[in-house]
């Protein structure tokens, strides 16, 4: 029984599991928990899947669990159709979010905020086609399929890592700026002041802590059909920085929420008008002060019944543009929507 098969069975009988592939690897690793309980994190090792602010702190334990890992052979299919834009009402809605969130920049209550909004599909979702195409189109991002009957049914492929930690070694990145992929990408002034109060927050939340700390030169990277700036952080762990306080320390970073985090959080709790529960929160393998690889939790979907939830973001300085910054939404929705497949 491969391992769609068994994905299959688990749904059926609502078992929880989560089965991933880091980027650039066609291992699929398959973590299947043997009861129904819900394992709220204490620290414990496993595959940890964190909300945004409040909410369940969910973790499947590896210890007492059933952990596999097999070569995906994966069957793509042809994705069901063009979904139509954005209704105008939704247009409007978030350019007005846009807008507020320029009045309270140049307020100076903040200097970035990230602000989002969730794409409801009134579909029926053919989840193991869907996710067989997510896998093989997005072979460069960390793919995942999770499940837990008392939270929900998650999909994504997120280019960002927020942490990876090998002993006292660790490596985080400052993700920022989106556009349309082409060969001859250009960025305006806006997008790499986004991507230095990402390097700028990071630096100054860990400098005093950690150790041999470095950042590499900012460059252009592929995301699907994205482009996006990324820079890489690495340092070394110290007595007065453990992994668990440095994961607190960077979550949720600004490319998630803005700078600084306070503000920005109360204005986007206050001003988004829906719950982001799991989006651009964090997921991915947790083993303490070992070894972990935690990615943040973008360009994801929720399927609920009868329902799909796509949910997207963008960066807001005080030289955005409202209509530009929603068209930066759609064009990460279609992340997405290009390869979901529904029941006729």
């Amino acid at each position: 029984m491969n391992i769609f098969e068994q994905i299959n069975i688990l749904l059926s009988g609502e078992k929880p599991f989560v089965c991933y592939a880091k980027p650039n690897e066609t291992i699929g690793n398959l973590l299947i928990q043997n009861n129904s309980e819900l394992n709220e994190f204490s620290g414990q090792s496993g595959f940890v899947f964190m909300p945004f602010d409040a909410g369940l702190k969910v973790v499947l334990p590896f210890e007492g669990n059933s952990f596999q890992t097999e070569e995906f052979v994966v069957s793509q299919k042809e994705s069901s159709k063009a979904f139509k834009p954005s209704e105008i009402g939704e247009k409007l809605a978030f350019e007005a979010l846009v807008s507020k969130g320029i009045v309270e920049i140049n307020k100076g209550i903040f200097q970035k905020v990230v602000v989002s909004r969730k794409i409801v599909l009134n579909e029926n979702l053919v989840i193991l086609d869907t996710f067989q195409n997510l896998i093989a189109t997005y072979q460069t991002a960390f793919r995942y399929l999770f499940f837990h009957p008392k939270v929900g049914l998650w999909m994504g492929a997120t280019p960002e890592q927020l942490v990876k930690i090998n002993t006292n070694q660790f490596e985080t990145v400052a993700l920022a700026g989106t556009q349309l992929y082409s060969e001859n990408v250009v960025w305006e002034t806006k997008e790499f002041e986004e991507q230095q109060f990402v390097i700028d927050y990071i630096v100054a939340k860990v400098q005093d802590k950690a150790t041999n700390l470095k950042v590499s030169n900012v460059k252009t990277v592929k995301a699907g059909n994205l482009a996006h700036l990324k820079s890489i952080i690495t340092g070394e762990l110290t007595t007065g920085l453990n992994a668990i306080d440095l994961v607190k320390t960077l979550h949720p970073t600004p490319a998630i929420c803005g700078m600084p985090k306070e503000n920005t959080i109360a204005f986007i709790l206050k001003n988004e008008n829906y719950n982001r529960t799991y989006y651009s929160g964090f997921l991915g393998e947790w083993n303490n002060d070992k070894q972990s690889d935690l990615f943040v939790n973008l360009r994801c979907l929720e399927v609920e019944e009868n329902k799909i939830n796509i949910y997207v973001g963008c960066g807001i300085t005080k030289d955005s543009n409202p209509e530009k910054e929603f068209i930066e939404t759609e064009n990460k929705s279609m992340t997405m929507r290009n390869i979901l497949v529904v029941n006729a």
